[in-house]
């Protein structure tokens, strides 16, 4: 077991986990089976496992967590949450950690963030992704070098009909900014 209801007192990056996710409080239930480790396509990627990560959290050992990639690395498939025996919700906690990293900083070892607001910037603007905008833009300002090891894959793509030039907006994309605006201003209520 990680932690007992004792441990969510000792530690406050525990506390603080639990708090901000929904759920959270059962990560305390960790049995340190393994199953989230063993589920994951991505795990031999992470710098931690889950239960790994879930100790270090129980341990207070905050910096380490929220600069690791564990949560990085996370590709939000939930086989970990569906095959947890205690119904760890570890994808929200992940979500959560993720938020962590960025909110105090910690975030620097990832790609991760630019990567995800060059993403969202696109949604909010034309309500989709646009991949040649998403690969240039993030590429540009974040590794510049690497655009032209990309070219030759971006020309084939292109070549086959599978990268446009120029993003396509949905229909009523007003709909979905008033959307996102709500969800913006009511997480800065949180």
């Amino acid at each position: 077991m990680v932690a007992d209801s004792h441990d969510a007192h000792r530690s406050p990056f525990l506390r603080d986990v639990i708090a901000d996710t929904p759920g959270g409080k059962k990560v305390v239930h960790c049995l340190q089976c393994g199953s989230c480790g063993g589920s994951c396509p991505n795990g031999a990627e992470m710098d931690y496992t889950p239960r790994a990560i879930f100790a270090m959290i129980a341990g207070n050992r905050r910096d380490a967590v929220l600069e690791s990639n564990t949560m990085w690395q996370c590709v939000s498939c939930y086989l970990c949450t569906a095959r947890c025996p205690q119904e760890i919700p570890i994808t929200e906690i992940m979500y959560t950690l993720k938020r962590m990293a960025i909110r105090e900083g910690k975030a620097g070892k990832s790609d991760a963030p630019a990567l995800a607001k060059t993403f969202t910037d696109f949604v909010d603007k034309y309500g989709r992704s646009f991949e040649f905008g998403i690969a240039t833009r993030y590429l540009l300002f974040n590794k510049p070098l690497s655009m032209l090891k990309m070219g030759g894959a971006g020309m084939s793509m292109f070549a086959k009909g599978r990268l446009a030039l120029t993003p396509t907006k949905i229909r009523n994309v007003k709909q979905l900014r008033a959307i996102i605006d709500k969800a913006k201003e009511l997480s800065k209520d949180d």
